[in-house]
């Protein structure tokens, strides 16, 4: 997001000395950019549907993580399909999966798997669109994803953001991710600093470790001095008034105990630390789950790296899946000790699946017709596994679903009605989804 801070003058001599004035007497040293979804009403009223107040941590692996040489294994396919990863058992009997996820086949009953999604795409960016928001990507509507309509909807629960991206690994070519018809307000605060580090900071939000509160308060003294001085000579006072609110919100969430608390990371046993995986991915999780304590309302996790064309079982077996395979359950124990599994959805997305037979490169390509999704939380009964694909996992054989039935089923749990529609900005009602939730899920 980006921040434009004469965004309320129509005078553009005036918006230039202004910008640079609060720059360099306040927000610019305090390290603080008002992100765009500043500048306008935060405080919605909320209107979902459900009895209690629910926050949702969307996992995204970036590329098209292979069903295959995961959570769908078929060992009794012909080698060209099967490859070379061996099978194991898991906490379900009768259900297997490949040998890159012992973790999570140990702790299959604390979440459900649907074996059984036809993503209808195989091409990344629309991906991206499709599964975050529920609707192929279309040139006349750029629809919202799911964080942004929770924006919307809801609003603010604390001084953080309600709608928060951990890494940059969303493709925007069709708006992926994005608010779309919403609005940039309602788009994600985008934090790609590393939780896997020492000394973690998130630019925008947290204060400079050289500036300690006291600075902050002189600092915006001098921000309501100028402020005051404009104002005499400024011809549109409403609009002032409403910039001082955005700048109360934006040393609100600089200064606020719940910032602190959410992104000190670094106060967090080692131990924990460790059980979740001392890796990028691990730490994204670790603080996704500190975000929805602190008040954020939805957080999309995103990992890269999951394009396997070349490769693809080494790539899986040794680099990607054993991040995801220690951190997912971890961060579902820690959420349930917690007493946060009911009131969190847990929802583990992916392009699209990968093609049976494996090309001459050892790799897998992309697949329109057959992938996964992993859901818990929220109700989610864990365990439950979900349809199943045909003996090479080409397509769904029982119980199929699509992507609009997922984001239904999210759409149901977070308390949005499924019948949703907007206002766009040309003044037309858009209804924001078509589809029913997943049955075996509600």
């Amino acid at each position: 997001m980006t921040s434009d801070l004469g965004v309320f003058s129509s005078n553009s001599k005036t918006n230039t000395l202004r910008r640079q004035f609060l720059n360099q007497a306040g927000l610019g040293l305090l390290g603080l950019t008002v992100p765009q979804f500043l500048w306008r009403t935060q405080a919605m009223a909320n209107s979902g549907q459900a009895k209690r107040d629910v926050n949702c941590i969307f996992i995204w692996t970036q590329g098209g993580t292979s069903h295959h040489d995961t959570l769908d294994p078929k060992p009794r396919a012909s080698e060209g399909v099967r490859g070379p990863l061996s099978c194991i058992s898991t906490a379900v009997p009768g259900v297997q999966f490949a040998e890159t996820c012992p973790r999570l086949a140990k702790e299959l009953g604390r979440f459900s798997l649907m074996r059984s999604w036809n993503p209808k795409n195989a091409g990344h960016g629309a991906a991206d669109q499709w599964c975050m928001s529920g609707r192929a990507p279309t040139p006349t509507v750029a629809y919202p994803c799911v964080g942004s309509v929770i924006s919307h909807e809801k609003g603010f629960k604390s001084p953080l953001p309600p709608f928060v991206q951990l890494g940059n690994y969303v493709d925007r070519t069709f708006q992926g991710g994005t608010p779309g018809i919403l609005g940039l307000e309602h788009g994600p605060f985008e934090i790609h600093a590393e939780a896997n580090v020492d000394k973690f900071s998130v630019r925008d939000i947290t204060p400079p470790l050289n500036i300690d509160l006291g600075r902050i308060d002189r600092r915006r003294d001098i921000l309501a001095k100028i402020d005051r001085l404009q104002k005499r000579a400024d011809v549109q006072p409403i609009a002032f008034d409403a910039m001082d609110e955005h700048y109360k919100t934006a040393f609100s969430m600089i200064t606020a105990p719940e910032t602190k608390r959410a992104f000190d990371i670094g106060s967090e046993e080692a131990g924990l630390r460790d059980q979740y995986g001392r890796t990028p991915f691990g730490q994204r999780l670790l603080l996704a789950r500190r975000l929805v304590e602190s008040g954020v309302r939805f957080v999309t996790v995103s990992d890269p790296g999951w394009d396997h064309h070349l490769d693809c079982f080494s790539n899986i077996k040794i680099h990607r899946m054993p991040q995801v395979d220690q951190a997912l359950p971890q961060l579902l124990i820690d959420l349930e000790q917690r007493g946060l599994l009911d009131t969190t959805l847990v929802v583990w997305m992916t392009d699209f699946g990968r093609t049976p037979k494996i090309n001459p490169a050892s790799g897998r390509d992309h697949w329109a017709t057959a992938g996964f999704v992993v859901m818990a939380g929220a109700g989610v009964p864990g365990g439950l596994v979900i349809g199943e694909t045909d003996a090479e996992g080409g397509a769904p054989k029982s119980h199929e679903y699509f992507t609009e039935n997922i984001v239904a089923t999210m759409y149901h749990k977070l308390g949005l009605p499924l019948d949703l529609t907007v206002t766009s900005s040309d003044g037309r009602p858009v209804r924001l989804l078509e589809g029913e939730p997943v049955r075996e899920w509600i």
